[in-house]
């Protein structure tokens, strides 16, 4: 029984507990990811080699509802991946595990929440990978933006996209995808084959 698991994910459980200020921020969403139940088990299943929802409902013991609902949860958090089947993203934790081993970088925001968004998906100076997640995602874009073109300056296409390339050395993902998601969000304008980030967006 095929089931979308692309709508978006619904907001934190009233039921997750509160962040811990002790807990290092890039790790401490695992914290309240995991102290639910249905989400555990759905998790352990696709560890198991569960890769629909169908089969996680059926491993994990729990209704379609409840997998589905959980699987969404997992996928928003990069926990797992849905790329032609459900997997664990066992490169997001490899790349928590080293974040944990070495000083938090910073990244000059004020909001701790943006900081942990950075602090997973970018590494100095690089791209880990795009974030699942769209708000995440647009986290790591602006920061891309802000961080490699100057407001006003026009770049010729083969600039940017030198620019761009240094950013996906180590991401799974190009720079001719990096470059349109930025000029759809309107973090960079072209014409005639030139490129500058605009003052405001």
């Amino acid at each position: 029984m095929p089931t979308d698991l692309s709508a978006s994910p619904s907001t934190d459980s009233p039921t997750d507990p509160p962040a811990n200020p002790s807990i290092d921020p890039s790790i401490d969403p695992l914290v309240g990811l995991f102290a639910e139940e249905t989400r555990v088990r759905a998790f352990a299943a696709v560890a198991l080699g569960a890769d629909t929802p169908t089969k996680v409902m059926e491993r994990a013991g729990l209704s379609l509802r409840d997998a589905t609902t959980a699987l969404r949860r997992l996928l928003s958090q990069d926990v797992i991946t849905d790329d032609g089947g459900l997997a664990v993203a066992y490169g997001h934790f490899r790349q928590l595990a080293r974040g944990a081993r070495t000083p938090a970088e910073t990244y000059g925001s004020e909001d701790e929440r943006t900081e942990a968004v950075l602090r997973t998906f970018v590494r100095g100076g690089r791209l880990v990978r795009l974030p699942a997640q769209w708000q995440r995602k647009l986290v790591v874009l602006r920061h891309i933006a802000e961080q490699t073109f100057e407001p006003g300056v026009e770049y010729p296409e083969r600039t940017v996209n030198e620019k761009l390339r240094a950013w996906c050395e180590d991401a799974p993902v190009d720079h001719v995808t990096l470059r349109r998601y930025l000029v759809d969000l309107h973090h960079l304008n072209r014409q005639y084959g030139y490129y500058w980030r605009p003052a405001q967006v």
